[in-house]
């Protein structure tokens, strides 16, 4: 069976090339994929003008998280971040299935970009183009052409990290030009600022609509991308300075790229299309639409060559990530010992993106349009996400000693608020979406079951018992979810307003209990040894350089 490794050889294969501007950049490349070209016209259609301020929420949600993956990220500066923390801090349960979770939200982006630029393409004035999209879903060309786009990530990602990172740098310059430019073109085109008080008000479908928009709209699916850098950590030069400056500032530039087009798009919609209310919008390309809708032809011309270039950056960007959090869980001893190995040449995990690829070609061929895949990405990131404010916390107690080159004073308060946000979003995505995504986390197990149950019940008991909190959580938050008010597709068993309270009880709760039970496991021994033997291996370096360096220093003086 696959064990938890001490991955020091593997990992000396990654290049640390990777600078603060470098890990800038995939994040907001990340960030800024296919959400901005959908994520205003959905989040408007439930929410209407409120969907700024969902916006506004989505950030803030993402930024608390973020924080104390910062923390962490920097701790453990190894590739496929986000699939290790869970492993270290509470065993192979938790940490297992905060893997699988984060891996499925994760893989499932890099076909849902794929989509995104197909179904943009169906707008073009061509039969062949028109033919790629039925109006719900891609159809058999549209399939195979996404199909050609996953390969072409791949091929982008199979030889160098270095390639990756200038090919990035490049693509994401252009993201943040198009979508800014757009926002300034459209609302010097035509804003109606009669559209704000209008079809039903600021918040024409109430506030419970918002925080649905924030869970499904694509708002969580774009933010999800200040996730990328951390993956990357193995190959970033100074994790402890580059990481934190990568995270939080890729989140603040997309907020207010994000903020700037809903207002656009709000104000740019003709009246016409707002006779029948909000949930009425239908648009195939919602900004490209508006384009030609006010005369902007070299706007709706920008914007689809954009609509290839922007989902297309951020579908590379994943592929490169996923194929480090695949490496993290084979390292967690979760899958054959195959996926764990990097090209010694080019520092890159190529069996790994072999395996992101064919799922990703599963996912294309099941979940065909863009609104269904961001629906799926939303809620299993939410799911993910619940194990960072616990582990953080939880690592401060078990290894108070392992250095934190990030360290925030107010964790003790950020971390419980994260686990209370990424709660609420989880239950404003609405049952039964919640209740399907949780399924989707239980179809993991019997790959952990695989691993795991033929170790002796003494090994295998305490990763159970430290697991049972996040078992226990995703039960309980499918049956409130079930059970909740009306405006969250519940059974109205909790009444409005009440129902957030209890949400927000029940997060606190688990929080309190998953950072009670962690537990110093073999996982958290292994990086201990690990990162002790790079600081060792460093200390060397720098002292034999040292000598080095004294000892020529008289010939250098002679010289002078």
């Amino acid at each position: 069976m696959s064990e938890p490794e001490s991955p020091t050889a593997s990992h000396q294969n990654y290049r640390r090339s990777l600078g603060t501007i470098s890990l800038t950049a995939v994040g907001l490349g990340s960030i800024i994929g296919s959400g901005w070209l959908f994520g205003a016209e959905r989040a408007a259609r439930l929410a209407g003008p409120a969907s700024i301020l969902a916006w506004v929420i989505g950030a803030a949600v993402a930024l608390t998280i973020a924080l104390t993956y910062s923390e962490l990220g920097s701790m453990f500066p190894k590739a496929g971040g986000m699939v290790r923390y869970g492993q270290y801090s509470h065993g192979s349960l938790a940490g297992y299935l905060a893997a699988w979770a984060n891996w499925i939200a994760i893989v499932s982006v890099i076909p849902g970009e794929a989509t995104a630029s197909v179904q943009y393409m169906s707008s073009w004035h061509f039969g062949w183009a028109q033919g790629l999209y039925n109006g719900k879903e891609l159809t058999l060309s549209g399939v195979a052409l996404a199909s050609v786009l996953l390969v072409g990530y791949f091929i982008l990602n199979w030889f160098a990290i270095t390639m990756f990172a200038k090919t990035n740098t490049a693509i994401t310059v252009f993201k943040v030009i198009v979508p800014t430019l757009t926002a300034g073109a459209l609302l010097f085109a035509h804003f109606d600022t009669a559209h704000f008080t209008d079809h039903g008000g600021f918040a024409p479908n109430g506030w419970s609509a918002v925080f649905t928009a924030v869970a499904v709209s694509g708002i969580v699916w774009a933010f999800n991308g200040f996730q990328s850098p951390l993956n990357l950590a193995g190959e970033a030069r100074d994790p402890g300075k580059s990481l934190p400056k990568a995270v939080i500032g890729s989140i603040l530039i997309a907020l207010v790229i994000y903020v700037a087009l809903q207002i656009a798009f709000i104000g740019a919609i003709p009246a016409a299309d707002l006779s029948h209310g909000w949930s009425s919008l239908a648009y195939t390309s919602p900004l490209a639409d508006l384009a030609m809708v006010w005369g902007l032809n070299w706007l709706a011309l920008l914007l689809y060559a954009d609509a290839f270039v922007s989902p297309s950056g951020t579908g590379m960007i994943y592929a490169a990530t996923t194929s480090r959090m695949i490496h993290g869980v084979q390292e967690n001893g979760h899958l054959p010992k195959i996926f764990g190995k990097v090209d010694a040449k080019t520092g890159i995990p190529r069996p790994a993106l072999v395996l992101n690829l064919v799922v990703a070609f599963l996912f294309l061929a099941v979940f065909r349009g863009w609104g269904s895949l961001a629906e799926i990405v939303s809620v299993a990131t939410v799911i993910s996400y619940v194990t960072g404010p616990v582990a953080v916390m939880a690592l401060r107690r078990l290894a108070p000693d392992l250095p934190r080159p990030v360290r925030l004073r107010a964790m003790p308060v950020i971390a419980p608020v994260a686990m209370v946000f990424g709660s609420l979003v989880l239950y404003w995505a609405r049952w039964p979406l919640t209740g399907k995504v949780i399924l989707l986390m239980a179809a993991g197990l019997p790959i952990w079951a695989w691993y795991e149950l033929r170790k002796p019940w003494a090994e295998l008991k305490p990763h159970l018992k430290a697991g049972a909190w996040m078992v226990a959580y995703l039960f309980v938050m499918a049956g409130v979810s079930w059970a909740g008010s009306t405006d969250f597709g519940g059974q109205g068993y909790l009444p409005e307003g009440w129902d957030l309270l209890v949400v927000a009880a029940i997060a606190l709760a688990f929080y309190y209990w998953g950072v009670a039970s962690a537990w110093a496991n073999p996982s958290l021994a292994a990086v201990r040894r690990e990162l002790a033997e790079e600081a060792a291996a460093a200390e060397g370096s720098d002292g034999s350089a040292g000598s080095a360096g004294s000892g020529q220093e008289p010939r250098e003086a002679s010289r002078a």
